[in-house]
């Protein structure tokens, strides 16, 4: 069965490679953690915390990888694709499940390992970390987008993406700012944004197994319909083509948008950078496909696997536990801003009541570090899961290429022409 990755070219690497995850140690492992640099410490501080609790069994080393999940799935692809058993736990996007599972890259958790990591946990991040009804990666971070608004603007959110479009029209006649902020470009934040308005609309991209298309007329229409309706508005900003995440953060703090959707790092970032837009910025559900229902918002977050080819797989999952334990949850919320995968951590003071240090009026006053915590539990607790196919990075691409550019999509024609594109992503034909 073919996998996602170019096992072939992986290959050519391996005599590049080390294995050397354990061999020749004497005494107690060091288990590598191969996971994205942390800039807050969050990561580091959860790796020393559960070496001390392991009381000398173990101790975990992280590994830095790249920023970017793109170069981070490229690198631990290539070392895993040669067997490399220097890998012992692995920080993956939470749309990597399927492939790593499918290929062997990932062990599946002991059932009651699985049950430790895995109860009390936000039902779609647990989703998130299964493929055909195994755990192969314990929830670690989650997060979906909200919509952000100013309060000097709007009194009310919008509920619907009709809504928005209705009230930027309304600031944009009275002179007032008005920008839409989003993600328009052809990367995963565009399939994110697809995907989170076929789910509102009641649609999917595959199905429920993953090894079919589904993108009904109907849902998908509706889908491509808000995307192109928001894409050729007055108020969206002519570089939506191009914008990703960071680029409506930084329009946002600037002023003239009215509405955002985007992650909730853009709270702490506008208390420090632009503390008269922060002290207005409100938050809301993922605005509605249909009134008087609710939206569904694609999962985000990291999770937390085994290699394949670790030499220590029962410490390494025992590590995990550990790391992925509610304590590290709430240090890496008020440290790094990484949202909880426990659901009574939403309720629990000491994240709700956590408070951070910005500048108002040259002053230095405390802000709440999640004042968003109920609507963000909301949108979690039914938030759904992108494609679960061993073959997701080719299903994403075949969505983006597609779609974009979002201004000039045809919506009865574009849903036949997704179709097409992503039934050839499953078969692996085409697409580079």
């Amino acid at each position: 069965m073919r996998t996602a990755a170019a096992l072939a070219a992986a290959a050519l690497l391996a005599t590049g490679l080390t294995a050397c995850g354990g061999g020749g140690e004497s005494g107690a492992p060091t288990l590598k953690w191969y996971v994205y640099h942390e800039p807050s410490g969050a990561f580091a501080e959860a790796a020393a915390a559960c070496t001390k609790a392991a009381g000398g069994k173990y101790s975990i080393k992280p590994v830095d990888l790249p920023n970017n999940a793109d170069e981070q799935r490229e690198q631990l692809v290539r070392r895993l694709a040669a067997h490399d058993g220097s890998i012992d736990i692995i920080g993956m996007d939470v749309i990597w499940t399927a492939e790593f599972a499918e290929a062997g890259w990932i062990k599946p958790f002991p059932a009651s390992e699985a049950d430790a990591v895995s109860k009390g946990r936000l039902k779609p991040a647990v989703k998130s970390g299964t493929f055909q009804h195994k755990l192969f990666a314990a929830p670690f971070n989650s997060n979906a987008e909200m919509l952000w608004y100013r309060t000097d603007l709007t009194k009310d959110p919008p509920k619907t993406w009709n809504d928005v479009l209705t009230q930027a029209a309304a600031l944009r006649k009275a002179g007032k700012p008005d920008q839409i902020l989003g993600q328009g470009q052809r990367y995963e934040g565009l399939v994110v944004w697809f995907t989170s308005l076929l789910e509102s609309a009641g649609g999917h991209v595959l199905s429920a197994d993953g090894t079919k298309v589904s993108l009904k007329q109907g849902p998908t229409e509706k889908a491509l319909r808000i995307m192109r309706d928001i894409s050729r508005s007055p108020s969206t900003p002519a570089n939506f083509a191009t914008a990703r995440e960071d680029d409506g953060r930084l329009a946002w703090e600037k002023g003239g948008a009215a509405f955002m959707t985007n992650y909730s790092f853009v709270w702490p970032s506008a208390n420090t950078n632009a503390p008269d837009i922060a002290k207005n910025m409100r938050w809301a559900r993922f605005p509605a496909v249909d009134a008087g229902t609710p939206s569904k918002v694609a999962i985000g977050g990291f999770n937390l696997g085994v290699g394949g080819y670790s030499k220590h797989p029962d410490l390494a999952f025992q590590a995990v536990s550990c790391l992925v334990g509610e304590k590290n949850q709430i240090v890496n919320a008020t440290k790094g801003g990484l949202l909880p995968v426990s659901q009574s951590l939403y309720d629990n003071k000491e994240l709700t009541d956590a408070t951070t240090d910005a500048t108002v009026d040259g002053k230095t006053v405390k802000v709440r570090s999640f004042p968003y915590a109920d609507v963000i539990k909301q949108e979690l607790a039914d938030a759904v899961v992108r494609p679960q196919t061993p073959y997701y990075n080719d299903v994403s691409l075949a969505i983006a290429r597609t779609l974009h550019p979002t201004k000039g999509i045809d919506p009865a024609k574009d849903a036949k022409r997704l179709r097409d594109a992503v039934t050839r992503a499953l078969k692996g034909e085409g697409l580079l």
